[in-house]
C-alpha cells in the first residue's frame, strides 16, 4: 500500500481526536477531584480543534483514503461537524449535573470522546469492516456511559439491557455483512453495490442478497430504535443519568443516519424496491407505537424516549423515498431532531438538582411562575417536536412528507400526519403543566451561566431555523446533488 493510497491528510481530525482522547485519559489519572475541571476543558478544546480540522479540510468532491476504506465527502464533513457541535453542548450541559451527583469523573469525557471517534469513523466508512469497527467503538462507549453512575441500580439495569440487545443487533449486522462478503467477494461498499447491480432476477444470488438485506435492516432498526426493535430505548433513556441520555439521544442518531446511507443507499441501492417496503412497515409501526404509548407516560424521559421512536419513523419516511430530495429531507429531519432532543434533555438537566431528578411531568408544573424564560424555551422545544409552525420541527416534518408524496405514497403521508396530530397531545400537555398549573415545587431553579447561554442558544436556534429553514435545508440538499 502506497502513501498515496493511505492519504493520511483527510484523516487528521480522527487522528487528532484519538490522540487527545488518550491524553485526556492519562491526564485524568494524575489529577485530583478538585482539579477535574481541567479534564473538561481539554475535552472541549479537543472538540473545537477537531471541528476546525474538519472545516479546514472540507472536500467538494469524494476523496478516498486507506485503500478506499475511508471516504471524505460533503455528507461526511457536514455530519461530523454537527456531531462535534452537539457533543460540545452536551459537555456544557453535563458539567454541573455530574458535579452535583459526585460523578464528575474523567471517564465520562473519555468515553464521550471515543464515542465521537466511533461516530466519525462510521460517517466516513466506505468499507463494511471499518463501518462495523466504528459502530462497535461507539456502542461500547455508550454501554459504559449508561452504567457510569455505579451506585445507581436503574442505570446498571439499563446498561445490561442495552448491552444484550445491542450485542444481538451487532451480531445480526455482522451476519448480514458476512453474507454480502460471500456473494460479492469484497468488503468494500462500492464492490457490494456493483455485485448487487449485476445479480440476475430470480437467481440464488438474489435470494442470498435479500436474506442479507433482512438481517442488515433489522440491525439498523435496532440501532436506531425503530419498532418492533425499540424495546431498549425507554429503559435506557430513563435509567441512564440525564447527561448520558442527552448524549445517546442526539449524536448517535446522526451516525445511525450515516450508517443507513452507506449500507442501504450506497451499498444496496439496487435492492431499493425490497428495502423500501421494509422501511414503510418500520416507519408506520414506529410512528404509531411511539406517539400512542407516549401519551400514557408520566416520566418525561420515557415520554421523550417514545417521542424518539416516532421521530425515527419520520426519518425513515425520507429514506424510503429513494430520491435525492428524500435523502436530503431525511438528513434535515435527523439534524433537526438531534438539536431538538439536545434542548429537551437540556431542560431536564436544568430542572434537576442535587438529590432531585426532574423526571416526572408534575415536576414541570408552574415552571412559568418559577422561571418564565426557560418555560418559554421548553415551549419552543415542545412545539418543535410536535411540528407546530414556525419552528424547525414543522419544516422537518413537511420536508419528509413532501418527499413521500412525490413518490406517489400519499396514503403514507396521511398516516404520518394522523399520528403527528395524536402526538400533539403529550407535547401540549407539558406546555399546559408549565403555564396553567400551580407549581408543586417552589425551590428556585438555577444553573451556571455557561449552561444558561448554551440552553438559550439551543432553543432560540430551533426558532430561528424554523423562521429561516432555507439555510440548513440548502446544506442538506447540496450534499445529495
Amino acid at each position: 500500500m502506497t502513501l498515496d493510497a493511505l492519504n493520511i491528510a483527510i484523516t487528521w481530525p480522527e487522528i487528532f481526536l484519538l490522540v487527545m482522547a488518550c491524553v485526556v485519559l492519562v491526564v485524568d489519572v494524575f489529577i485530583e477531584d478538585e482539579r477535574r475541571n481541567l479534564t473538561y476543558l481539554i475535552s472541549q478544546l479537543t472538540l473545537l480543534v477537531t471541528a476546525s480540522l474538519v472545516s479546514l479540510g472540507e472536500a467538494d468532491q469524494r476523496v478516498m483514503a486507506f485503500n478506499d476504506m475511508f471516504v471524505q465527502d460533503p455528507l461526511a464533513d457536514t455530519l461530523k461537524l454537527f456531531i462535534l457541535a452537539i457533543t460540545f453542548v452536551i459537555f456544557v450541559y453535563s458539567r454541573d449535573y455530574l458535579r452535583e451527583r459526585n460523578i464528575f469523573k474523567g471517564e465520562f469525557y473519555v468515553l464521550g470522546l471515543f464515542g465521537v471517534l466511533g461516530m466519525m469513523i462510521m460517517v466516513s466508512s466506505s468499507n463494511m469492516l471499518l463501518l462495523y469497527l466504528g459502530l462497535e467503538l461507539m456502542s461500547l462507549c455508550l454501554y459504559a456511559m449508561v452504567a457510569f453512575d455505579r451506585d445507581n441500580g436503574n442505570a446498571s439495569e439499563a446498561a445490561m439491557k442495552y448491552f444484550v440487545l445491542g450485542a444481538i443487533a451487532s451480531g445480526m449486522l455482522l451476519y448480514g455483512m458476512s453474507i454480502l462478503y460471500g456473494l460479492s467477494g469484497s468488503l468494500a461498499i462500492a464492490d457490494v453495490a456493483n455485485a448487487v447491480s449485476t445479480v440476475e432476477t430470480g437467481s440464488g444470488a438474489q435470494l442470498g442478497l435479500v436474506f442479507a438485506l433482512v438481517f442488515i435492516v433489522v440491525a439498523l432498526a435496532f440501532k436506531l430504535g425503530a419498532v418492533p426493535f425499540h424495546m431498549w430505548i425507554p429503559d435506557v433513556y430513563q435509567g441512564a443519568p440525564t447527561a448520558v441520555t442527552a448524549y445517546i439521544s442526539s449524536a448517535p442518531k446522526i451516525a445511525g443516519f450515516a450508517m443507513i446511507m452507506r449500507l442501504l443507499v450506497e451499498g444496496m441501492g439496487g435492492l431499493h424496491a425490497d428495502w423500501q417496503m421494509m422501511l414503510v412497515i418500520l416507519a408506520v409501526l414506529s410512528m404509531a407505537a411511539g406517539n400512542i404509548i407516549a401519551i400514557a407516560q408520566t416520566n418525561i424521559k420515557r415520554m421523550l424516549a417514545y417521542s424518539t421512536i416516532s421521530h425515527v419513523g419520520f426519518i425513515l419516511l425520507g429514506i424510503l423515498a429513494g430520491t435525492a430530495d428524500g435523502y436530503s429531507s431525511a438528513m434535515f429531519y435527523t439534524l433537526a431532531y438531534a438539536i431538538m432532543s439536545l434542548g429537551g434533555f437540556g431542560i431536564v438537566i436544568y430542572m434537576s438538582r442535587a438529590g432531585f431528578e426532574a423526571e416526572e411531568l408534575d415536576d414541570y408544573k408552574g415552571l412559568n411562575q418559577r422561571n418564565p424564560w426557560f418555560a418559554f424555551m421548553m415551549l419552543i422545544l415542545m412545539f418543535s417536536m410536535a411540528g407546530v409552525p414556525p419552528t424547525l420541527g414543522f419544516w422537518a416534518k413537511l420536508a419528509v412528507l413532501s418527499a413521500v408524496v412525490d413518490i406517489s405514497m400519499t396514503w403514507l403521508a396521511v398516516i404520518a400526519v394522523a399520528f403527528s396530530i395524536i402526538g400533539l397531545f403529550y407535547y401540549l400537555r407539558v406546555v399546559k403543566l408549565m403555564y396553567f398549573d400551580d407549581a408543586v415545587d417552589q425551590a428556585p431553579v438555577s444553573c451556571g451561566r455557561d449552561m444558561q447561554i448554551a440552553l438559550s442558544t439551543n432553543s432560540i436556534a430551533i426558532l430561528a431555523l424554523g423562521i429561516y429553514p432555507a439555510g440548513l435545508m440548502s446544506i442538506c440538499t447540496a450534499v445529495f446533488n
